[in-house]
C-alpha cells in the first residue's frame, strides 16, 4: 500500500490535524493509500534530542531525521504543515512545559559553562530556529496561488487600507557595513575541508568551526555586521522616530536567523532603552535577564521576585517608554510591544501586514500610525520600501484585479540558511575572521571587533543547477515571465549570476521570457505588471524566497495560508507544503478559552490535492488521481459556498469547514464518472453527509464558548484533543464507516 507521511506539528495547525486527519485517513484508504503521521513539534524535537537521557517509557523516534532520510528516496510523499521554529523564550517555554508533564529535561543553559550544561546547549541548539525546513526540503520550491483561490479572491477581496502620499511611514536600513555590503563569497575549485578561525588581535587564535565539507562548484560566502555602526544606526532611528511623530518598529527574523537576528533584536531593545542599560545592564545580566529575549522575558524576570530593587528598574523602563518614540505594538490592549518577543514580528509576515494596512500599525494608544520600519541589514530592506513607495505614488493595490507572483526558490539541501546553522558567531574578540582551506590557504577574511556578527553560508552546485531548470519549467508551463533577483554588485548574487548564465542554455527557453535583475529593480518590475493583472514569476535565493511568498499572497490574497506550496524533492519524492503558521498562537488562545479554532486549513487541502497527484504518478495509482480531482472540487465548494472558518462564536469554525470539505469531497466523488467502484462507495457517505449537514452542523455549534482543556501548549493530550476537536458524534460515525 502506498504511503503519505503528514507531519504532526505544533499550535493551530497541530489542533487542527485531530479534526481533519481522521477525514483524510477514511477517505485516503479507499484508493488503497496509508496516511501515517511523524512528530516534528517541538516538543517532539526537545524530547528526541534528549532520548537516551530519557527512560524507556518515555523515549521518542527522531522522526525529524527520519523524514530527513526519506526525503532523499523517490518513493518520499511528505505533507509539512507549519511548526514553530522555536526562538529562546519560546525553547523555554517547552521545556518548562514538559518538565511538569513529567520528563526529566534539563533547563536551557544561557551561559554553559560545565561539560553537561554545554551538552545541554548543543542539544537545544539542534532544535531551536528553522530546524525542520532545512532537513526535509531536499529540493527547491515552486510556490504559487492556485487558480481557484485566485479567483476566490478577485470575486470577495480582502480588505486594504488606502494609501497617501504623505505617509511617514519608511524602511530604515543600515546600507553600510552590514551583512550585505561586507559580503565576500568563493566558488570552491574542488571538494574541500573548511576551517573557519578567529586570528585575535592578542595573537591567540580560535577556530570557530572546523571540518565544514564542501564540494566542487559550491559557492561558500563569508560576511559580518559592525555591532558599533549597528548601534549608532539605530540610535539615529530611536531618534528619528521621535522626531518625526511616528511609530518605531523593527523587523526581523528571529526564528530562521536564530543566531544571528536575536542578537540584532537585543542591540535594538538596548538602543531604544539606552539609559536603563546604562544604569541597570550589569544587574540585569547577573540576573540572566538578556535584551535578546526581549522586554517581556525582562519583565517576567523582575516580577520574579528575583531581582533586587526590580520595581526601580521596571519603572526606569516604563518612564523610557513614555519619554522614547511610540513603540509599535502586537497587542495594544495587552500592552506588548514590538519590542517584548523576538519571535512575535517576523519580517516577512510583519512587513506585508503593515503594507497591507495603509502602511500604518498599531500603536500604545490602540489606534493606528505611520510607522519607521527598521530592517537593520540592506540585502533585502529595499524590496519593501520599493513596494511602499509605489503605494505612496499609485495607492493601495486591488485584490480584484491585481496579478500574481508566484516564486521559485531556491532552498535545496539547505541552499543560503544565513544565520540558522552551526557558522554564525558573535565575536569574542578584535581580529581576523579566515575561512581557510586544507591546504592552509584562505579564501576569505573580514577584520572584526567584538561583539560583531559574523555568518558563512552554503549552497551546492547541484540545487542552483535544479533551481534553474525549475524557473524555466514553471515558466513554460505557466507561460509567465521569469525574473531571477539576483544583484551583480552582491558577492554571493554575482557567483549565482554566472551559474544561471552557465546552465540556462542547457534548457529551452526558446519563447520564454527569462530575466535576471536586482532585487529592487525586480520588484518595481513586477508590481508594475501587477498593477496591470499580469503575473511574473519570482526567482529567488531561499531568504528572499522566504520574504516573497509572504509579501505577494498577502497582499493578493490577505494570507500566505493559502499558497499552493510543492517542493519536487532532487531524488524524485515529493514535499507539500501547507501554509504558514504566523498567527497560530492566537487561534490557540481562541480555541482553549472559547472552544473556537480559526484556524484555515485551506492550505493541507491544497497540499493534499498535489501529494495524490504525486503518488497517483509515482505508485500508479490511477484511484489517488480520482481522489484529488474531487478534493479539489470540495476545496472549490468551501471557498465559493462560504464555508471557510469565520471570526467569531456561533459561526463555522475550523471543524465546520473540515465537515463541509467531507461533504463536497464525497459528493463529487459520487458523482464522477471515471472510477465507477469508487463512486458506488461514495455514493451513501455523500446521502448521508448531506442528509446530517444541519445535525452536524449544530452538534459543532452548540460546543462553542466554553473553556476547554486540552492539556498542554506544545504537548497537548492527545485523547483531550481529538475530544474538542471532534465533537460531532454524527459526523465522526459517517467517517468511520469508511474504513470499517
Amino acid at each position: 500500500m502506498a504511503t503519505i507521511i503528514y507531519t504532526h506539528t505544533d499550535e493551530a495547525p497541530m489542533l487542527a490535524t485531530h479534526s481533519l486527519l481522521p477525514i483524510i485517513e477514511a477517505f485516503a484508504k479507499t484508493a488503497g493509500v496509508d496516511v501515517e503521521t511523524r512528530d516534528i513539534s517541538l516538543a517532539g524535537r526537545i524530547l528526541a534530542a534528549f532520548s537516551d537521557k530519557l527512560p524507556e517509557d518515555q523515549k521518542v523516534n527522531d522522526a525529524l531525521a527520519e523524514l530527513g532520510e526519506l526525503a532523499k528516496q523517490p518513493e518520499a510523499n511528505i505533507i509539512k504543515l507549519p511548526n514553530i521554529s522555536a526562538s529562546i523564550p519560546q525553547l523555554k517555554a517547552a521545556i518548562k512545559e514538559l518538565q511538569e508533564q513529567g520528563f526529566d529535561l534539563p533547563n536551557f543553559p544561557d551561559n554553559a559553562e560545565t561539560d553537561e550544561e554545554k551538552d545541554a546547549k548543543e542539544r537545544y541548539d539542534s532544535v531551536k530556529g528553522s530546524a525542520v525546513n532545512p532537513v526535509l526540503r531536499e529540493g527547491n520550491s515552486d510556490r504559487r496561488a492556485p487558480i481557484a483561490v485566485k479567483n476566490f479572491a478577485r470575486k470577495y477581496p480582502h480588505r486594504m487600507g488606502a494609501w497617501t502620499a504623505d505617509s511617514k511611514t519608511e524602511v530604515a536600513t543600515m546600507g553600510a557595513d552590514d551583512f550585505a555590503t561586507n559580503e565576500k563569497s568563493v566558488v570552491m575549485p574542488s571538494d574541500d575541508t573548511l576551517t573557519i578561525q578567529l586570528k585575535q588581535a592578542d595573537g591567540e587564535t580560535v577556530v570557530l568551526k572546523d571540518g565544514l565539507k564542501v564540494l566542487e562548484g559550491e559557492v561558500i560566502d563569508g560576511t559580518f555586521m559592525s555591532a558599533k555602526k549597528l548601534d549608532a544606526f539605530l540610535a539615529e532611528q530611536v531618534k528619528r522616530a521621535k522626531d518625526l511623530g511616528v511609530l518605531f518598529s523593527v523587523h526581523l527574523k528571529a526564528t530562521m536567523m536564530k543566531v544571528s537576528d536575536p542578537i540584532i533584536f537585543g542591540h535594538v531593545v538596548k538602543a531604544y532603552f539606552a539609559d536603563v542599560f546604562d544604569k541597570y545592564g550589569d544587574q540585569l545580566a547577573a540576573a540572566g535577564l538578556s535584551p535578546n529575549d526581549g522586554l517581556g522575558a525582562i519583565f517576567a524576570g523582575l516580577d520574579s521576585g528575583k531581582v533586587e530593587n526590580a520595581d526601580e528598574i521596571k519603572a526606569a523602563f516604563e518612564a523610557a517608554l513614555k519619554d522614547g518614540p511610540r513603540l509599535a505594538m502586537v497587542n495594544s490592549h495587552k500592552g506588548i510591544t514590538n519590542l517584548h518577543v523576538p519571535s512575535d514580528v517576523i519580517v516577512d509576515a510583519s512587513m506585508p501586514a503593515m503594507i497591507r494596512t495603509s502602511g500604518h500599525m498599531w500603536g500604545p494608544d490602540g489606534e493606528e500610525d505611520d510607522t519607521i520600519a527598521v530592517i537593520p541589514d540592506s540585502s533585502y530592506a529595499g524590496v519593501y520600501q520599493a513596494v511602499i513607495e509605489d503605494c505612496k505614488v499609485n495607492g493601495a493595490f486591488d485584490p480584484t484585479t491585481m496579478g500574481s507572483v508566484p516564486n521559485v526558490g531556491l532552498m535545496a539541501q539547505k541552499a543560503e540558511e544565513y544565520g540558522s546553522h552551526d557558522k554564525t558567531f558573535e565575536i569574542g574578540a578584535d581580529g581576523t575572521v579566515e575561512v581557510v582551506n586544507s591546504a592552509g590557504e584562505v579564501l576569505m577574511s573580514h577584520d572584526v571587533e567584538a561583539g560583531d556578527i559574523w555568518r558563512a553560508c552554503q549552497t551546492k552546485d547541484a540545487p542552483i543547477r535544479d533551481w534553474v531548470k525549475l524557473a524555466v519549467t514553471r515558466a513554460r508551463l505557466s507561460e509567465t515571465p521569469a525574473i531571477f533577483w539576483l544583484d551583480e554588485d552582491r558577492a554571493h548574487d554575482a557567483n549565482l549570476i554566472d551559474k544561471v548564465n552557465a546552465y540556462l542554455p542547457e534548457y529551452d527557453t526558446g519563447g520564454i521570457s527569462i530575466a535576471i535583475m536586482n532585487p529592487v529593480e525586480a520588484t518595481k518590475a513586477s508590481i508594475a505588471r501587477i498593477r496591470e493583472g499580469k503575473d511574473t514569476i519570482s526567482v529567488t535565493g531561499n531568504v528572499l524566497r522566504d520574504y516573497n511568498t509572504d509579501l505577494f499572497p498577502i497582499l493578493e490574497l490577505g494570507t500566505s495560508a493559502k499558497m499552493l506550496s510543492v517542493v519536487p524533492l532532487m531524488n524524485g519524492g515529493g514535499l507539500f507544503e501547507a501554509g504558514a503558521g504566523g498567527s497560530a498562537p492566537k487561534h490557540v488562545q481562541q480555541l482553549v478559552e472559547e472552544n473556537y479554532l480559526r484556524w484555515d486549513s485551506l492550505g493541507e487541502f491544497l497540499a493534499l490535492a498535489e501529494s495524490l497527484r504525486h503518488l497517483a504518478r509515482f505508485a500508479d495509482n490511477p484511484r489517488a488521481a480520482v481522489l484529488a480531482d474531487a478534493l479539489d472540487k470540495a476545496t472549490e465548494g468551501v471557498l465559493n459556498e462560504g464555508k471557510s472558518p469565520a471570526r467569531r462564536l456561533g459561526q463555522i469554525d475550523n471543524r465546520g469547514s473540515h465537515m463541509w470539505l467531507a461533504t463536497y469531497w464525497a459528493k463529487a466523488l459520487a458523482e464522477q464518472t471515471e472510477d465507477a467502484e469508487l463512486a458506488e462507495k461514495f455514493a451513501d457517505v455523500a446521502a448521508k453527509l448531506a442528509e446530517n449537514a444541519e445535525k452536524i452542523d449544530a452538534e459543532l455549534i452548540e460546543v462553542q464558548g466554553d473553556v476547554v482543556e486540552i492539556g498542554g501548549y506544545y504537548r497537548p493530550d492527545e485523547d483531550k484533543t481529538f475530544a474538542v476537536m471532534r465533537p460531532s458524534k454524527t459526523l465522526n460515525e459517517i467517517i468511520d464507516s469508511l474504513v470499517g
